[in-house]
């Protein structure tokens, strides 16, 4: 018997098939009469294959067979790599694929105009939240695949953005989904720890996939703080909110406790849709104080439940105005003590920094080459002068050279129409 070994790569036996998972986060399906075909060409044979406690054996005693294997493996992931939670087909950007990381909002790099830099490595979800902006998750009905950036690629695209950007950042991972089904989520914190330009480290999280051993992993790496996105205290109401029976509440209250004693700040950061859970304001506020969120920033973030044309809009959700909203902000820091609820820029140290210069105009018709494809239907992902167009309302392919009209560029994220 040998083994067939990659780093960071369990296995699992499905039958017919053989399920390689990595990182935890992404898998690839081989099938065993595929794998034995690859064999017998080279060698001749037609071993036997095995799963053990996650290893992958082969009945055989040539050790020329287990390396040969590895090195198919290796070359056929990238076409068959899926996402672990959305099941959907993935993307692996690197350096070689020379896709920019500027100009997208599903992944790379976005500057709003401040010292904060959004990082956003991966998209996907492992929740599908009933109130989601961006309809993710496992019972998403438009977006049809994923994106994973690889580490290195990520941090000189952000090299470049610090250079321009400053000194005293704040590296924010977050994403249209959850940042930690990165599958690089620890080397990423630690990357950013060592970068000269980052002062701050935090992180969005729903906090279902932490465990003890990925907090510590992340204290030591040096994340500061996690916005936790926590909608309910009461366990039904909470697998409503979050769409998923699996979705296990004490086990998150559990993560948000072992962060704080971890040394990571945590922030509450609850959607507040009235009618629904605005009556649990005053719990979020004990909890909070419970578990002694809130060392160095605010322990609670408020969020007001807005409607999105590319979201899920549950019917039985209540849109307030926001200065309803804020108002009723006011009235439970009177009724609790607990200040601040409304939150300012300079609550997290953020300050107003020059943007990043835009590579293009609204009204713009500028030449492109079509890259990848887009995450909804019609949409394509283009490139011109080193940033990344959306373009709607498409049916180019990859390869193509197309006219693109710019139609958006707010925050350098640009999104056009093919002219």
């Amino acid at each position: 018997m040998v083994e067939v070994s990659l780093p960071h790569v369990t296995f699992q036996d499905l039958g017919d098939s053989i399920r390689l998972i990595w990182r935890d986060t992404l898998y690839a399906d081989f099938g065993k009469d595929e794998l034995r075909k690859v064999i017998w060409r080279k060698f001749r044979e037609k071993p036997e294959i095995s799963v053990e406690k996650g290893r992958l054996f082969l009945n055989t005693e040539d050790d020329r067979i287990s390396s040969y294997l590895v090195i198919y493996i290796q070359n056929n992931l990238g076409a068959l790599l899926r996402n672990r939670y959305t099941k959907r087909r993935v993307i692996y950007i690197h350096e070689a694929m020379d896709v920019p990381l500027l100009g997208y909002n599903a992944f790379g790099l976005i500057d709003r105009g401040t010292n904060l830099i959004q990082i956003r490595g991966v998209s996907g979800c492992n929740l599908s939240c009933i109130f989601c902006s961006v309809d993710e998750g496992p019972y998403s009905r438009t977006r049809k695949l994923d994106y994973v950036v690889d580490i290195d690629y990520l941090m000189r695209w952000f090299d470049e953005v610090a250079r321009i950007k400053g000194k005293g950042l704040e590296a924010h991972l977050d994403g249209q989904g959850e940042p930690l089904i990165y599958p690089f989520r620890v080397e990423l914190v630690q990357a950013l720890r060592e970068h000269p330009n980052v002062s701050v480290i935090s992180m969005q999280s729903n906090g279902t996939l932490l465990t003890d051993k990925l907090v510590e992993e992340l204290a030591e790496a040096g994340l500061d703080r996690v916005n936790l996105s926590l909608h309910s205290l009461d366990p039904e109401k909470a697998k409503m909110l979050m769409g998923m029976k699996s979705y296990d509440l004490e086990h998150v209250l559990e993560m948000a406790e072992a962060l704080v004693n971890a040394g990571i700040d945590v922030l509450i950061a609850p959607v507040i849709i009235f009618g629904i859970n605005d009556d649990e304001a005053e719990a979020f506020i004990e909890f909070a104080r419970k578990i002694g969120a809130g060392n160095r920033w605010p322990a609670l973030g408020f969020q007001n439940y807005i409607p999105y044309k590319f979201g899920r809009n549950p019917t039985i959700a209540r849109v307030k105005p926001f200065k309803e909203f804020y108002a009723w902000l006011r009235q439970l820091e009177e009724k609790t003590g607990m200040k601040p609820l409304v939150l300012k820029p300079g609550h997290f140290g953020m300050e107003k920094r020059e943007f990043i210069p835009l590579a293009f105009r609204p009204g713009e018709v500028v030449k492109a080459e079509v890259v990848l494809p887009g995450r909804i239907e019609g949409e394509m992902l283009a490139k011109a002068r080193n940033r990344l167009i959306e373009v709607v309302g498409t049916k180019a392919e990859v390869g193509d050279r197309i006219r693109v009209r710019i139609v958006r560029t707010r925050h350098g994220i640009y999104i056009g129409t093919e002219v």
